[in-house]
C-alpha cells in the first residue's frame, strides 16, 4: 500500500487518539469537565493502542517517511505512558474502587439490580397498602407478641426510650446491626449461586417483612417514629440489600446461562464480580448500622430534621451510584480484591 494511501485511512483514528491522549492522558480530572474526552470510550483504548503498535510496526517495515513513523511513534510512546503508568497507592486505590469502581460495576450489573429493586419492593409496597385496607392482616404475617414488641418500640408516649430499640447502648447496637445487616445482605447474595432462586426467595420474604411492619405501625397510629427512625439509615442498607440480592442474581444467571463462555469460565467471572459488589455492600451496611446506632435512634430530634437529612442521603447515595466512575479509565477502577 502506497503511504498516502496508509495514511489517508488511518487518519481519523491517529487524530481521535491524539485528542483523547490531549485531554485524558495527563489529568482524569481535567478530562472529566471535557466535552471532547468522549470521542473515544475509555474501554476502547486499549485495543486501539495495540493497533496503533501494529501500524507503527507496518510503516517501518514498509520504509514509510519519517514522518509518518515519527508521528506514530510519539502516539505509542504517550499512549504507553498512559496506559502502564505506576499504580496509585493502595489507599488510592481502595478509595477509587468505592468511588468509582463500585457503583460502575452496579451500573453494568443495572437488569439484575433492577429485578432486585422489584422483588424488594413490590411484595412491601403491596402488602403495606393490604394492611391500611385490613389491619388485620397484620396478625396473619406475625405473631401477637411480635406486633406488640414492633409497638412498643415505636411508642411516641415513652420519650426516654431510643427509636427503635428494646435496650442496648449504642455502642453495643453498632455492633448489632453491623452483624444483623450483614448476615441478611451475605445470605441474599450467597443464596444466588442456588440458580438465582434463593435470592428471589430472600428478597421476597424481606419484602413482605418490611412492608408488614412498616404497614401495621402505620395502621396503629405508630407510623411517625417508625419513618423518623428508617427514613435515614435505609438509604444505606435498602440499597446494599438490593444490590447483594443483584449480585446473588447476576451468580445464578451465569450458571444458568453462561452465554459464549464456558460455565466454569462464566462461574469465574461472576463470583469475581460478586466479591467486588460484596465489598461495597460491606461498607455500605457499616455506614448503615451507624447511622442507625447513633442518628436514627433519637428520639426527640424534630421529623423534619430527620426527613431531611435522609433525603439528602438518598440523594447522595442515588447519585453516587449514577455518575461514580463515570471517566476513570479501567485501571483506575480495581478493588481491594479480585
Amino acid at each position: 500500500m502506497k503511504q498516502d494511501a496508509f495514511v489517508a485511512r488511518h487518519r481519523a483514528e491517529w487524530d481521535a487518539f491524539e485528542r483523547w491522549l490531549d485531554t485524558r492522558g495527563d489529568s482524569a480530572r481535567r478530562a472529566r469537565t471535557t466535552r471532547d474526552a468522549g470521542a473515544i470510550p475509555d474501554s476502547e483504548i486499549p485495543a486501539r493502542y495495540r493497533r496503533l503498535t501494529q501500524q507503527l510496526a507496518l510503516a517501518a517495515r514498509r520504509g514509510y517517511s519519517t514522518q509518518v513513523t515519527a508521528r506514530l511513534q510519539a502516539l505509542m510512546q504517550r499512549g504507553h505512558a498512559v496506559l502502564y503508568r505506576t499504580p496509585a497507592p493502595r489507599w488510592r486505590r481502595v478509595a477509587a474502587f468505592f468511588l468509582g469502581g463500585f457503583p460502575r460495576l452496579v451500573r453494568e450489573e443495572w437488569r439484575c439490580m433492577l429485578a432486585a429493586a422489584i422483588m424488594l419492593y413490590v411484595p412491601g409496597i403491596l402488602v403495606f397498602a393490604a394492611i391500611q385496607i385490613d389491619p388485620d392482616l397484620s396478625s396473619a404475617i406475625f405473631p401477637p407478641e411480635m406486633l406488640a414488641q414492633f409497638e412498643s418500640m415505636y411508642d411516641p408516649a415513652d420519650a426516654a426510650r431510643k427509636l427503635g430499640r428494646d435496650s442496648g447502648t449504642d455502642i453495643a447496637m453498632f455492633g448489632f446491626y453491623i452483624f444483623n445487616n450483614i448476615s441478611i445482605a451475605f445470605k441474599t447474595f450467597a443464596s444466588g449461586a442456588l440458580a438465582a432462586i434463593g435470592s428471589i426467595f430472600v428478597l421476597l420474604q424481606n419484602g413482605l417483612i418490611i412492608g408488614g411492619v412498616a404497614g401495621h405501625l402505620q395502621a396503629v397510629g405508630r407510623g411517625d417514629p417508625f419513618w423518623r427512625f428508617v427514613c435515614g439509615h435505609s438509604a444505606f442498607e435498602l440499597t446494599a440489600i438490593v444490590i447483594a440480592g443483584g449480585a446473588g442474581l447476576q451468580i445464578g444467571l451465569r450458571m444458568l446461562a453462561p452465554g459464549q463462555q464456558r460455565r466454569i469460565d462464566a462461574l469465574i467471572e461472576a463470583g469475581r464480580r460478586g466479591a467486588l459488589l460484596s465489598a461495597g455492600v460491606f461498607a455500605m451496611l457499616v455506614i448503615a448500622a451507624f447511622l442507625e446506632a447513633f442518628w436514627s435512634s433519637i428520639g426527640w430530634m424534630p421529623a423534619a430534621v430527620k426527613y431531611s437529612v435522609a433525603a439528602m442521603l438518598w440523594s447522595l447515595v442515588g447519585l453516587w451510584l449514577w455518575r461514580g466512575g463515570r471517566g476513570l479509565l479501567p485501571g483506575e477502577l480495581e478493588g481491594p480484591q479480585a
